[in-house]
C-alpha cells in the first residue's frame, strides 16, 4: 500500500489532495518519522502528552505499524497533516469494543506481539495544520485512514473520537454532548460531524477513554494554574474537570471520548 494508491482511492471519492501535495506512509518515507512525531504533538495541551499508555508504547506505531502512519506533505516538503492508526482484532460487538483509546492502543500492541490476525483499523489521531483550518484536511485524512484499512482488507475502522469543542463545555457529560445536533440534524461537534459525513456511526461514549495522573505541581506547570485545595477544576484544553487531591499530591484527568464506527465493506 502506497500513498499514491491512497490518493487515487480518495480521488474516486471526490476527496482529492490539494494541488502540489503528496500523501505518503512512513513505510515509504521512514525519514519523515521525526517530522511526523513533532507535528502530531504540536497541537495538544501539555497534559495530553502524558498519558501512561502512550508514554509506554508511542514509538511502536512507527516501528511496527508504519503502513498506517500517514503524512500529507506540501510542495515545500513540509508536513501539513498526519493520520495515525494501528490495526487490531475486534469481533464487531459492543461487548468486545475496547474500553477507550488507552485499551485500543494496548490491544493493538498485544495483538501484534502475539501474531493475532487483525481485521480492524483503530484510529489514534489526526492532526492538521491550524493555519489550514477550513481547507478540508481533516476530512481528507479521515478518508485516507478509511482507504488504508480497505486496501489492507480490514473490515472496520473504529475511532474513539475526542470532540473538538467539548473543551468549551467541560461540565457536560460526553453521552449528552455527543447527541447534540445542529438545525440540519448533523452533529454539533465539527470532528464528530466529519466522521458522520464519511459514513461513521456514533456508538458508545467513553467517559474515561484516556487517563493522566500526575503530581499537583506538574498539573500547575502544565496549566499555569494554582490548585490551593482538593476538588474538581476546569483547566484549559481539558474536556472534563481535573480532580485534584492535595493530600495524595495527585491530579487525575479522564478524557471523555465517543466511539464512531466505520464499515469499510471488508
Amino acid at each position: 500500500m502506497t500513498g499514491a494508491q491512497l490518493a487515487a482511492a480518495l480521488i474516486a471519492r471526490e476527496l482529492a489532495l490539494p494541488r502540489g501535495h503528496t500523501l505518503v506512509t512512513l513505510e515509504e518515507r521512514p525519514d519523515l518519522t521525526r517530522a511526523v512525531e513533532r507535528f502530531g504533538s504540536s497541537v495538544w495541551p501539555p497534559f495530553m502528552l502524558h498519558d501512561a499508555v502512550s508514554d509506554r508504547h508511542w514509538q511502536r506505531m512507527a516501528a511496527d505499524f508504519p503502513a498506517y502512519q500517514l503524512a500529507l506533505v506540501d510542495g515545500a516538503g513540509e508536513v501539513v497533516a498526519v493520520g495515525r492508526s494501528m490495526s487490531l482484532a475486534w469481533d464487531g460487538s459492543l461487548k468486545d469494543l475496547p474500553h477507550g483509546w488507552d485499551e485500543q492502543f494496548e490491544r493493538s500492541i498485544e495483538g501484534f506481539e502475539r501474531g493475532v490476525t487483525p481485521d480492524t483499523l483503530g484510529a489514534i489521531m489526526i492532526v492538521t495544520d491550524p493555519a489550514r483550518r477550513g481547507d478540508g484536511l481533516g476530512s481528507l485524512m479521515a478518508g485516507a485512514m478509511q482507504e488504508a484499512g480497505r486496501l489492507r482488507g480490514l473490515r472496520t475502522l473504529i475511532a474513539c473520537v475526542r470532540p473538538t469543542l467539548l473543551e468549551r463545555y467541560p461540565l457536560t457529560p460526553i453521552d449528552e454532548y455527543a447527541r447534540w445536533t445542529r438545525d440540519d440534524g448533523l452533529p454539533f461537534d465539527p470532528w464528530i460531524r466529519i466522521h458522520v459525513r464519511l459514513g461513521g456511526v456514533l456508538s458508545r461514549p467513553e467517559p474515561a477513554s484516556m487517563r493522566v495522573r500526575a503530581p499537583v505541581g506538574e498539573w500547575e506547570a502544565w496549566t499555569g494554574m494554582t490548585f490551593p485545595a482538593s476538588g474538581r477544576y476546569v483547566v484549559p484544553g481539558a474536556c472534563a474537570p481535573v480532580c485534584i487531591d492535595r493530600e495524595a499530591d495527585t491530579g487525575t484527568y479522564l478524557d471523555p471520548n465517543v466511539w464512531v464506527i466505520h464499515d469499510l465493506g471488508g
